[in-house]
């Protein structure tokens, strides 16, 4: 369990706090920035050459330090636009340092549409396959042409087309397989010509299919996280907290029985993806609070630092909403949250079980 949290007493530590969404309090013995592949994996190798943990981090957007970190903090700040294009399709070559959501912006203000339903997710292109980000219809996967790795022991680079990330809901070859001793530095993304909105999910089923423009979808987008998800400036956040949870037919239709109007999704496998802030509000959770962290009040699945929360908190409060769905629905729902100790990122089994 890691209810408590151990501090060390370094005063060179440097403050993680503006780093990460969830705005915990936590420090790290060292905090580089690069701004080249040959650079990460240069600050990469001298870390572990120096027996001292190491995590690369984005905009700090889906992480929890649960305690201050032991090593070395690497900021990845690859940048760089780059588009090609031939009778049917935009093809940006991006680099992982580049923010998510001012390359949805990027793409738009140069006429380039298919990436607007993911407008305002926070984070760092980068993070985008390693979790293949989704949002109102439309997961990274979908516009992905291929992914730059980086082989950090080697310091050789080498590209994944699309298939080979193996993408799946919110994991990937990256959350697997390379996992230790890789990272991200740069994206290709392929977008059509030929513009299909998607317009399944909320506010957007208002939309025209034959009239909207990339621009509505945009504005549309925009404004529902606005109005239904917590500014991490004001309330420090990770976004969704878990993942909508993947369940057999035969639970799903138990469930469907005792509450007809549960929102279900079936899935090309037969099973069926239930909406884990339905199970959460069901559970009367919406403003629940441990110390400082709180369900939010507006979107159940996001869990907020609302007033100086500890990574302790935040953890107590997750147990708490994991262990009320799991007896009222006899479903255990799994973090989105990558957790980091002060020496590695741990599993989340060890952390909230």
């Amino acid at each position: 369990m890691y209810d408590k949290i151990l501090f060390f007493m370094s005063t060179k530590l440097k403050s993680l706090d503006r780093l990460t969404t969830f705005r915990i309090h936590a420090k790290a013995k060292n905090i580089i920035t690069v701004t080249s592949s040959n650079t990460l994996a240069k600050e990469w190798r001298q870390a572990v050459d120096r027996k001292e943990p190491v995590v690369i981090l984005g905009e700090g957007s889906n992480v929890l330090f649960l305690e201050d970190f032991n090593g070395t903090i690497i900021l990845n700040r690859i940048k760089g636009i780059s588009v090609t294009e031939d009778s049917s399709t935009w093809k940006l070559h991006v680099g992982a340092g580049e923010k998510w959501h001012e390359l949805v912006q990027y793409s738009l203000a140069n006429g380039m549409s298919g990436l607007e339903n993911l407008a305002l997710i926070f984070g760092c292109v980068g993070s985008a396959p390693i979790q293949n980000i989704g949002a109102y219809g439309i997961e990274f996967a979908r516009v992905c042409e291929y992914v730059d790795v980086l082989n950090l022991h080697k310091n050789e680079q080498f590209r994944l087309t699309a298939d080979q990330c193996q993408f799946g809901y919110r994991e990937s070859i990256f959350t697997h397989d390379y996992r230790h001793g890789y990272a991200v530095v740069s994206v290709g993304i392929c977008l059509d010509k030929h513009w299909q909105p998607v317009l399944e999910y909320g506010d957007l089923k208002k939309l025209s299919l034959h009239n909207v423009t990339p621009k509505q979808v945009f504005d549309s987008v925009c404004h529902m996280r606005t109005t239904n998800l917590p500014n991490p400036w004001h309330h420090g956040n990770a976004g969704s907290f878990f993942k909508n949870p993947i369940v057999k037919t035969v639970l799903a239709s138990q469930i469907k029985e005792k509450y007809p109007e549960v929102p279900m999704y079936l899935q090309v496998s037969g099973d069926v993806k239930l909406a884990a802030a339905w199970l959460i509000e069901r559970c009367e959770l919406k403003g629940f609070q441990i110390g400082g962290a709180a369900v939010d009040k507006t979107h159940a699945l996001v869990l907020i630092n609302i007033d100086h929360a500890t990574s302790s908190d935040v953890v107590k409060l997750a147990r708490n909403v994991r262990t009320c769905v799991a007896r009222k629905f006899g479903i255990w729902l799994e973090p989105e949250v990558r957790f980091i100790s002060s020496v590695s990122e741990v599993n989340f089994i060890e952390v909230l079980e």
